[in-house]
Parts: C-alpha cells; structure tokens; sequence
C-alpha cells in the first residue's frame, strides 16, 4: 500500500506497480486477513496494499431528515441479509408531483461555512485513519442518483418522460450539489470523487441527447469550482456508459471509475495515456461462480492493457461482496499481485 502510489496514479506518474483499490463488504475475507497467524492489527486495507480509499460525503445531515425521499428498499446483500430491507410506499403518487419538485427547497442548502468546517473534519480524520492510502473527498447523490434517491426509479422514469419539466428538476439537484461542491473546494483533500449513477447496466435509460444537453453540461459547471481549487476530479457510475466516455472527459472528469460494463478496451485506448483509470476485466460474478483459470483470464487480459498506462488503478469495479468464496478472493488478489509491478 502506498499514498504515494495512489496520488502518482491519479497525477499520471507511472510507478514501480500498478495502483490498487478494492470495495468489499465480505467480511469473511476481512477475518481471513485479520485472523492469519502471526497477524498484527494491520488494517485490511493495508494487507491488501491498497493505495486508496473510495470515499464520499453529502453532509452532516441526510435528506430523509430534512425533506421527502423514497425508500425502495434493500435485497440481501450483507453477510446474513443484515441490510434486508422492505420498500416504503412513495411520497411522490404522479409525475406532477415530481415536476413541481424543488430539491434546494426541500432539502435546504446548509450554512456555508459550516459545510467546509464539517467536509475539512470529515477529511482530516479520514486521511489520519487511513495514512497509507489516498482518502478522497466525494459526493453521492450528484444529478440523476440525487433523483433516484428523492423520487425511485418508478417516478424517475415517468417525470423523464418530459423532457423540459424534467431538466427544471433535475437543475435543482444540480445547484443543491453546486452548494456542496464550493464547500467542498476550500477544503485540502487533493482528489475528489463525483458519484452519479447515470445509466443502468444496459447504457442510457433517457435519451443520449438529454444527456449531453442537461446532464453533462452541468458536470463541467461542478468541475470548473472543483478545478479551480487545484482537486482533481474521478468520475465515478456504476452500469455501462461506454457511450458517454468521451463527453465525460470533455467535462473535465480527470479520471473514471467503473464496473467490467464498461468497455475497458475503449477507455484504454482512448485514454489510457491522459487520465486516471480505476477498474478491470475483473467481474465479480466470475469471483463467485467462476474457477481460478477464468478469474486468471480476466487478470491477464487488464494487465495486458493496464501497463502502458501511467495512471491505472486495479480494482474489481463492481466489488467484492459477501457471496464470494474466500478461496477465490484470495486467488485473485494474490495472482494480481504477484503480476502487478512493471518493468
């Protein structure tokens, strides 16, 4: 593990190996680590050398406590189905409802000054807990997961389906996050995290054209503050938006994080040079059905992209859950890491 390895890939410094990050809820993998023999109370983020820590922050206090919001409720995802959680009825009955929607007056815009006091305090004890990896800063709810977590997917779909009423809602949750963002950028973190799960694992759920019109626009407007404060900018989503990799670049996104539906090939060639990557080949059904020599194959084929480019991350894009079996977590990373260094 290393800070440094993690800021040099983020600045597009090529280092001795590859960077490395993972997002695992498995908790017999965390014991695995943590009961070895002869272990020390070394973290799991250290025995697994990883360079940084996926991090964000929306504030002090969440919206259920300040407005309305749709719990769709939660599939057993945890070790025991600890997080099962049965969905809520809507506060939202029609798209007229949704449409009418202001997210700055639901929600409020916290005092300023405060912002940047609890953002600062939330990094600073994060980067002391973690001193050997990168902390970054981040947001969640951006645009479109701000929406999603407001109205669920049900009423999303059907206010989306006018397209101009629907940019006026959407802008609200934009200068909501606008606010947060120059919280944010007077803060010192020094990599930022812009989370917004804008696509699903098929691509664009509205049109390619609302996107580029409404969306991705106001993600330039949220860069620009950011920039402008010296941070550099990760993008991350889950689903597939191999379509939209380069509108997110012109954005100004200086890195992108993403799951194996994303093409790797595509962002390697186009711009494995200029900006960070963060991700693999690696899929995470393949860690939980698959034998060690297709979990081998999808290592093999990232290395064979991931060393000619100076800011490529390794990291199992849509994570390492409670269902994988140990043994093949454990083959994967330790495959990985005896192939990782370059040169």
């Amino acid at each position: 593990m290393s800070y440094q390895i993690g800021m040099d890939c983020i600045c597009l410094r090529s280092g001795p190996r590859l960077g490395h990050t993972e997002y695992c809820s498995n908790d017999a993998l965390r014991r695995h680590f943590m009961t070895m023999p002869g272990a020390t109370p070394q973290r799991f983020e250290d025995a697994l050398e990883m360079d940084l820590i996926w991090s964000t922050n929306d504030g002090p206090v969440g919206w259920e406590k300040r407005g309305r919001v749709t719990d769709m409720g939660h599939a057993d995802f945890l070790e025991g189905g600890v997080d099962r959680r049965q969905p809520k009825p809507s506060p939202f009955r029609s798209p007229e409802e949704v449409w009418t929607f202001d997210a700055v007056k639901e929600y409020g815009l916290p005092d300023f000054g405060e912002l940047v006091t609890y953002y600062q305090r939330s990094y600073d004890d994060g980067q002391k807990a973690f001193e050997n990896q990168v902390l970054t800063g981040g947001y969640y709810k951006t645009i479109v997961s701000g929406a999603i977590d407001a109205f669920g997917w049900d009423m999303l779909l059907e206010a989306a389906a006018d397209q101009k009423k629907f940019e006026a809602v959407l802008d609200s949750f934009f200068q909501l996050t606008l606010h947060h963002m120059k919280a944010w950028a007077k803060t010192t973190t020094p990599v930022f995290i812009q989370h917004d799960d804008m696509v699903w694992t098929a691509g664009p759920f509205m049109h390619p054209d609302f996107y580029r019109r409404v969306i991705f626009p106001r993600y330039a407007e949220l860069w620009k503050v950011l920039h402008a404060a010296g941070k550099k900018v990760l993008f991350c989503s889950d689903g597939n938006f191999t379509m939209f990799v380069d509108d997110i670049v012109e954005a100004g996104a200086d890195g992108l994080i993403f799951e194996p539906l994303t093409d790797l090939d595509v962002v390697v060639k186009r711009y494995g040079k200029t900006h960070c990557i963060v991700g693999s080949k690696v899929d995470c059904r393949t860690l939980t059905f698959g034998r060690s020599e297709q979990i081998a194959a999808e290592v093999d084929a990232t290395l064979k992209l991931a060393m000619d480019c100076p800011g490529f991350m390794c990291a199992v894009g849509n994570h390492i859950p409670s269902n994988v079996p140990v043994e093949n977590a454990l083959f994967y990373l330790e495959y990985l890491r005896a192939r990782w260094k370059r040169g």
